[in-house]
Parts: structure tokens; sequence; C-alpha cells
């Protein structure tokens, strides 16, 4: 008699990782539990510079209609359910088809391959909401995480600039935008931004996604660049 194997977690359709005790996939429950990251999130958009959605808090319409965009997650500083995310990098790929805080988000993650299997599985309930805390909005916003893949994922932070690299999958480079000081690029301090209070302002310089039949060009269009300070259970 064969034995029946289980695969491996980490080729499990996303919406058995995830929603697999869902009754509704699209709509992810918090589990709260105790996790925390400390590091820097860099995105670029399709909104011309600046984007609106920062002091709208997402009330304000994407410059071009909608939204399409890749955000890079360094954590410097990390940890979920004792399991430590030190160093490890998380990439996304983001589609918003109106107003950010509308939700209805769309969302690829690529996540580090040095991650042991606890914390590609943390950092998928991280990122999906369901540890609460922090991200726990998204599981209102990402209607749809459609894909989570284990990749290289490179974050470069070199002086003003900032690179993602996921293979050729995505090529992101920004650059931070001179301010009136050079040692202080302009800024967006003391917001409600869910990122965090503090937003560098930046620029897409070379910066293309070439996945999921999607082939997106950032290179001039806005991007941001925030310490982040997440954890959860609030």
């Amino acid at each position: 008699m064969a034995v029946e194997r289980k695969p491996d977690a980490d080729k499990l359709p996303v919406s058995q990782r995830i929603d697999n005790r869902m009754t509704n996939p699209k709509r992810r429950k918090m589990t709260p539990t105790e996790w925390a990251i400390k590091g820097e999130l860099i995105l670029n958009c399709s909104c011309t510079v600046f984007c609106p959605c920062v002091v709208s808090l997402g009330q304000h319409p994407p410059t071009e209609g909608d939204c399409k965009a890749w955000m890079a997650i360094a954590i410097d500083e990390g940890h979920y359910e004792g399991e430590d995310l030190s160093g490890l990098n998380v990439g996304l790929m983001v589609y918003i088809p109106g107003k950010m805080a509308e939700g209805d988000w769309r969302v690829a993650a690529y996540v580090d391959d040095r991650a042991s299997g606890k914390a590609y599985q943390g950092l998928l309930e991280i990122f999906s909401g369901k540890a609460g805390g922090t991200t726990g909005l998204f599981t209102m916003l990402v209607s749809d995480i459609f894909s989570a893949e284990r990749e290289k994922v490179e974050i470069v932070r070199d002086g003003k600039k900032r690179g993602l690299y996921v293979g050729r999958k995505i090529q992101g480079e920004v650059e931070m935008l001179d301010g009136a000081s050079p040692d202080h690029p302009v800024m967006i301090s003391n917001s409600k931004y869910w990122m965090g209070p503090d937003i560098i302002a930046a620029v897409g310089t070379k910066s293309k996604v070439r996945d999921f039949g999607r082939v997106w060009d950032f290179g001039g269009k806005s991007a941001e660049i925030c310490p982040i300070d997440w954890k959860g259970p609030r």
C-alpha cells in the first residue's frame, strides 16, 4: 500500500498555508501572536512624485488611477515566536485597483531563501496580517495573495540609494530626493502613515518588474523609504 506523503509546506498553495481554516479565503482572520520587526521598508510605485497616499492615509486616488508597486523589507532585527528573523529580506509585488484605503490589494510575496521553515511561515503570516499587530490591517486590505515563493532577495542600502533585486523578476532602484540641506533628504515627519511616522521621499531610477505577465517600469516614479518598528500583538 502506497504511503501518502504530505507536500513540503513551502510548496503548498498559499490558500492552504494561510487560509486553510477560513470559509472565505479572501478574508483572513487574525490569530495574534508574538513577533517583532525593526528595519527599513522601501517602496516604488506607479504614482508621479510624490505619492498622495502618504499624507492622505490612502484616501486620495493614486495619480494614475490605480497603483502598481514593489516593496522591499530589510529586517535588521526581528523574531517570530522565538525564531530569529534578523538579516532576512522580503520583497512584495503589489497591485491596488484604486484608493489604498479601500483595499482589494493583490500581492505576490518573495521570501528570503535563507529563512528557516518556521521563519518562512512566520513571515507569510506577518505579511498576510494573520499574525496581528502592526500588519493586522492587511487582513482587510489584501484580498488575494496570489503567490508566495522562496527566492534570493537582495536589498542594497548605499547612502541615498536603495535597491531590491529578485532575480530578473524585480530589478528596483530608488534614490532619496535632495533637501535644502545636503545631509537631510526631503522627509515627511510625524505622520499617521501605516508604515511609520517618518517617510523619506525618493524617486525610482532604474526600476522594473517582470513577473506573472506584468511588465512594469517605475523609472522616474514616486518612491518612499521608511524606518519600521513593527510588532504584534498590540
